[in-house]
């Protein structure tokens, strides 16, 4: 693959210059979303069976038939869940550079291209974490940038949610016997049919399946295959723009001295730092260690200077 050069990662500045720049973009994209608190108290009937049948019949297929467009709209809702839990951090700056560089490195990924695109958000949280959501919506917090003391660690961050993306991990949180409850609801009534009983159902099986996407992300954690995966995913894509994989490394060497192990952010949802990096020297081999160009370190600065 074509690798993407400094230059061009500079002009695509005016390139991205509509689509998720700033906070109120991303908030704007997830403001109409149902999310778990309020999916069963829509007023409108018609709407509600809607927005249930369309969102039921995406968590009622098996994970490989799930389409980008329904992939989007679980991800919306729980992306929207997220921003319940984290205030969004405002600073314009610091998150057109999140999004640019992110859809820098997207584009170099598996999966360039999603039904709603890639918005990236920074969260104003000191917690160390980061979050994908289904269909390409990612989450940072300031407390993780913090652990970034140049642009290739950012790009590690960025790239690693990335491949939580492209290989559906969130997806794959659903619990399987929900898809199962779905489809048999669906099954037994079509849209036409739908009696109160059967649309109570769909979303409840709606709101239990974001649950278990939530539930992944904030308070579990993916498994250490998962974590590994993605870390894999990101090393490729890494290579591929031309960072480096141990920006990677930089990154958990940091974090691995400000975490605490009893904290309910990066340290109880994702393996330790040591498991990490020992994984993923072994992966890149002797990679050569991060050199940051003078431009480079000072558009970082610029960026994430007063995160």
């Amino acid at each position: 693959m074509k690798l993407v050069s400094r230059r061009k990662f500079l002009r695509t500045a005016g390139r991205y210059s509509i689509a998720g720049l700033s906070a109120a973009p991303l908030v704007s994209l997830l403001g109409g979303c149902l999310t778990v608190g309020t999916v069963g108290s829509l007023g409108d009937i018609g709407s509600k069976m809607e927005s249930a049948m369309k969102i039921g019949k995406a968590v009622a297929k098996s994970v490989e038939d799930i389409t980008p467009e329904q992939e989007y709209y679980i991800g919306r809702t729980v992306g929207a869940t997220i921003l319940a839990t984290y205030k969004p951090y405002n600073g314009k700056r610091a998150n057109q550079y999140a999004n640019i560089l992110g859809q820098t490195l997207a584009q170099a990924s598996d999966l360039p291209e999603t039904y709603g695109g890639y918005h990236l958000q920074v969260l104003d949280s000191d917690d160390i974490n980061a979050f994908a959501a289904p269909g390409g919506l990612i989450f940072v917090t300031r407390g993780i940038l913090r652990c970034c003391q140049n642009e290739d660690a950012v790009a590690a961050v960025l790239a690693h949610e990335i491949g939580h993306v492209q290989l559906k991990h969130g997806i794959k949180a659903i619990d399987k016997s929900r898809l199962t409850s779905a489809l048999s609801t669906i099954a037994l009534e079509g849209a036409k049919q739908f009696g109160s009983a059967e649309l109570s159902s769909l979303t409840e099986t709606f709101e239990k399946s974001i649950g278990d996407i939530t539930a992944t992300l904030i308070n579990n954690g993916y498994s250490r295959s998962f974590e590994r995966e993605a870390d894999e995913a990101a090393i490729t894509i890494l290579k591929r723009v031309g960072y480096s994989p141990n920006g990677l490394i930089d990154m958990l060497n940091v974090m691995k001295t400000k975490l605490n192990p009893e904290g309910t952010d990066f340290a109880k949802t994702h393996p330790s730092p040591e498991s990490r990096i020992k994984n993923i020297k072994k992966k890149i081999g002797d990679d050569a260690k991060v050199v940051s160009p003078k431009a480079r370190q000072a558009r970082f600065r610029r960026a994430l200077g007063k995160i």
